[in-house]
């Protein structure tokens, strides 16, 4: 379903952090499949061999999991084959969070932590630990946005079992963030 990231291109880091921000009104418009493809190989895509990634996991556990929230359905990014794998076949972008711009804007990412994936890591410690993983992808999405002049905004004020029933999550998964991202909307139609 997505066509190969394009690796090259894109504003130089300082300028993109320059650029990075939040932003809480989005257009309606659907991301094109390159667009959608450059994006998640950015946010946690394999950049080298022996399957590293572009955002960092303490241990290797490489225990995040990237949701996509689009109006046709709920995917699962797989990293490995960087595709779209469907676990869901109705609009949950809805239930990804309480603010109205979820609704309209054309997807929403979900980070999820699945616990056993992370064996080595003390119990105690495996929250904290996932939660920076995540922010770690949810910054590459937000300087990945900046680059290629997106609008993001990470969201923390969600409903989590929400979110893990509607996606059938198991007990060792955790939902952690929702990041929405899309074009920005016009100031026309503001």
């Amino acid at each position: 379903m997505l066509p190969p990231p394009q690796k090259q291109g894109g504003l130089p880091l300082m300028e993109a952090l320059e650029k990075r921000h939040s932003s809480r009104e989005f257009a309606p418009d659907a991301l094109p499949l390159p667009l959608l493809s450059n994006m998640l190989w950015a946010a946690y895509g394999v950049n080298r061999a022996g399957g590293g990634r572009t955002a960092p996991s303490a241990l290797n556990a490489q225990e995040i999991d990237v949701y996509v929230a689009l109006p046709e359905g709920a995917y699962l990014y797989d990293y490995e084959s960087h595709t779209l794998n469907l676990v869901v076949g109705s609009d949950l972008r809805r239930v990804t969070g309480y603010q109205d711009f979820v609704d309209e804007a054309p997807l929403d990412l979900v980070y999820v932590a699945d616990h056993a994936r992370m064996a080595m890591v003390p119990v105690a410690s495996r929250e904290s630990y996932a939660s920076a993983a995540a922010g770690a992808i949810a910054q590459n999405v937000y300087l990945f946005s900046a680059s290629t002049g997106l609008s993001t905004v990470i969201r923390a004020w969600i409903d989590r079992t929400a979110i893990a029933d509607a996606l059938g999550l198991s007990h060792d998964q955790q939902v952690l963030l929702s990041q929405t991202v899309g074009y920005t909307k016009n100031d026309s139609e503001v």
